[in-house]
């Protein structure tokens, strides 16, 4: 063979080279076969395919591709771009990575997870880029930090070890403890533990005990796992306490001088019944013809805790109070929310107060805000004072119906200005002395607590404006504020869809118009089978409040200041509204914007995660109600649909419970998630939201929180439609 031939052979080898690593490179997520890599190549004869053999081997061994199941071949894991997320677990094992700068979230499968869990942070590549609805498809390379997430769940005590059942479905497997680290543990009993390490190759993960709540079932130790699984302490540190404890609590000469004297004006406050805590007191006083004097006195709570003391610091984690079903879980420590900082009837109280003078017609002829020291002439509950304004007679009934009805022009102004009514039920429940539910019962809102809302609306309103404003004008002083952004476009389209197969004509698009279609809408539904699951995805085409120092007004409430200064006690956020409030007051500088940012995103997240509690709790109560009427028959409205089934809601008492696909024998259902419907593909019956239905409570499930139904009379009202198979894809489970 002469030197040229020769050399000619060289250069197609590696120009042959260049195209198959150029081929891997370009399309990280393929596999190929030999055969096609010596095609591409311009090699697909047989010493083509033995040059691409050759180059195979040389990349195999170098590292730069790995070996498939089928004889193929892809970029090595090494080779392709790493990316970066966090991990949220299914309950099938596998799981999503949320990864920042990707829209989709990249979907892997349990065999590729590297035992990663719930939170972990890791490193994956692609495997597979997105296809249509489907999400991308990933591996896992790397745990890059294991998540310190605490579960909850049961032991099962055995001979030598400790298995921990664990009630999220976020785990599909068992948590093993060693025995020796937890001799106090019995079987049956609900504990917190945190997992420590789960090697490749083993069943299960190894955890650490972080606590022993009691035994599973008893109604404190449930709502002690609740508060463990959202992360969400069930009690305060001794030393919280005693920092707390040792607040003086008396009033000196120095207090009196320094505040608003308002001992002398008719003081009261308005709350629940069973509340322990009184934060907020109204005062009034006519001050000429026509003109009232009303104060809203809300507890100076930053008057005894101080910036960066053991007591804030712990608010400040805190960052609001939890409202579960049977307790409070408070923000402050007894000492400050029930003794220091509430206003309880005949006796002196500190307050940080909005006082404003005005007219019957509401016009605002003086403002003023600053500290003061009240007297609560009278502790009334809602139903007390409702009771005077229905009557007009009893204690301060007289001032009573001023406020109630200057309350009812400012509700009036409010709603005529764009504000969306969002009054919605809130289920109660009627316990025993053990904590068991033996009714459920829907709170209402009477005038009574939108006498209390209006006023604590106008401080909440005139405060920002005060702070965000000056001479007029937008300041540049950092602010707290509770802002809400207008409607999200696509979400408000698909709302306007869904509601047009109950007849209802959403017109708006944007701006101002929608608030009012809404509140229309509200009318429009109002005692009507479909009234619940409208008003629940009119809210679920909002966006969601939260707290900033950047002020883009509040949406819902038509306010283009807004912010939260009237319950310091219960939110952390009022907490640095006061002291940012006294700051300016005193005439000093804007504070630090990043650093109260921080504290508004950490605020922001603390009340989400708090929300989600008191839901868990709520779900456990109905729960544990519905369990004493297995196989009892309700009727309910089908409230939501998806692929594994259809939610029902029973009409009584608003409880909801699915009816699994899986137990609907009659047909194969098809789910389109476009039209919220399940078809059968023989029968043709349809199943849609607000179709009303019959049920019979099959199983409860105290553990996951969840109520098992079996349908009755299958589809009462729901709409045959044209048999055929439907042409919407079915889509990927996702929770």
């Amino acid at each position: 063979m002469t030197k040229t031939k020769k050399q000619t052979r060289h250069d197609n080898g590696d120009e042959r080279a260049a195209v198959i690593l150029e081929l891997f490179r370009q399309l990280p997520d393929n596999k190929f076969s030999l055969r096609h890599l010596a095609s591409a190549s311009g090699g697909a004869t047989k010493e083509g395919r033995r040059q691409t053999q050759q180059i195979v081997d040389q990349l195999l061994a170098t590292g730069v591709i790995e070996s498939c199941a089928r004889e193929k071949y892809r970029l090595s894991a090494a080779q392709r771009p790493k990316l970066e997320g966090t991990v949220e677990m299914l309950s099938t094992g596998s799981m999503f990575v949320h990864v920042e700068g990707m829209e989709q979230e990249v979907y892997i499968h349990a065999r590729n997870s590297l035992n990663a869990l719930d939170g972990d942070r890791v490193r994956l590549i692609l495997t597979r880029k997105a296809r249509g609805n489907d999400a991308p498809e990933g591996e896992i390379t790397e745990i890059v930090e294991r998540s310190r997430k605490q579960y909850v769940g049961t032991a099962q005590v055995n001979e030598h070890c400790v298995f921990v059942h664990v009630d999220t479905r976020k785990i599909p497997v068992d948590i093993y403890l060693h025995k020796r680290d937890c001799a106090e543990v019995h079987d049956g009993d609900k504990v917190v533990v945190r997992i420590v390490e789960w090697a490749p190759g083993s069943k299960s993960p190894v955890g650490e005990l972080v606590d022993v709540l009691g035994r599973a079932g008893e109604n404190n130790t449930e709502m002690h796992a609740i508060l463990a699984e959202y992360d969400l302490p069930y009690r305060f540190e001794a030393e919280v306490e005693e920092a707390a404890n040792a607040i003086p609590g008396t009033i000196t000469e120095k207090d009196y001088a320094e505040r608003r004297d308002f001992r002398a004006v008719t003081t009261f406050t308005v709350d629940p019944a069973d509340a322990k805590d009184f934060d907020d007191a109204l005062s009034i006083r006519k001050v000429g013809e026509g003109q009232w004097e009303i104060g809203v006195h809300i507890a100076d709570v930053t008057h005894y805790v101080r910036p960066g003391s053991i007591v804030d610091t712990e608010a400040e984690a805190r960052g609001t109070s939890v409202y579960l079903v049977d307790r409070t879980v408070p923000m402050l420590p007894e000492r400050l929310c029930n003794e220091l900082c509430s206003l309880r009837p005949h006796e002196e109280s500190l307050c940080f107060s909005a006082v404003f003078v005005l007219d019957e017609n509401l016009q605002i002829h003086n403002e003023w805000f600053g500290r003061t020291v009240i007297y609560s002439d009278r502790r009334f509950s809602y139903e007390e004072a409702q009771e005077v304004i229905e009557t007009g007679r009893g204690d301060f009934a007289e001032e009573i119906s001023t406020l109630n009805r200057l309350a009812q022009a400012m509700r009036r102004e409010r709603f005529r200005h764009g504000a969306i009514s969002f009054d919605r039920a809130e289920a109660k429940f009627k316990l025993d002395e053990n904590g068991k539910p033996l009714s459920v019962y829907f709170k209402e809102q009477k005038e009574a607590n939108q006498m209390i809302e209006e006023f604590m609306l106008l401080a909440n309103r005139r405060v920002a404006e005060f702070c965000g404003k000056v001479r007029g004008r937008k300041s540049n002083r950092t602010m707290v504020y509770r802002v809400h952004d207008e409607p999200n476009v696509d979400k408000l389209q698909n709302f306007r869809q869904f509601i047009l197969r109950f007849g209802h004509v959403f017109k708006a698009s944007e701006g101002r118009a929608v608030a009012k279609e809404m509140n229309k809408l509200f009318q429009q539904v109002k005692g009507k089978p479909e009234e619940n699951v409208v008003t629940t995805l009119a809210v679920r085409s909002m966006a969601k409040a939260y707290y900033s120092t950047d002020n883009i007004g509040h949406y819902g409430l038509a306010f283009p200041y807004y912010t939260h200064f009237t319950s310091p006690i219960r939110r952390y956020p009022d907490m640095m509204v006061h002291r940012l409030l006294a700051r300016y007051l005193a005439g000093g500088k804007s504070a630090d914007k990043a650093t109260f940012e921080g504290l508004c995103e950490h605020a922001s997240d603390r009340e989400v995660i708090a929300a989600e509690a008191e839901r868990a709790s709520i779900k456990y109560k109905m729960v544990e109600f519905m369990q004493e009427r297995l196989g009892e028959e309700f009727d309910g409205h089908i409230s939501g649909i998806t692929e594994w089934g259809i939610f029902v809601e029973i009409d009584e008492n608003h409880i909801e419970g699915l009816v699994a696909l899986r137990d609907l024998h009659d047909d194969f259902y098809e789910y389109d998630a476009a039209q919220y419907t399940l078809t059968g593909r023989s029968t043709g019956r349809r199943f849609t939201l607000g179709d009303a239905v019959r049920i019979r409570i099959k199983r409860a499930d105290l553990q996951k929180r969840t109520l098992d139904f079996d349908l009755v009379q299958p589809g009462m009202q729901a709409e045959p439609v044209r048999k055929g198979r439907s042409k919407t894809p079915q889509v990927r489970h996702r929770r």
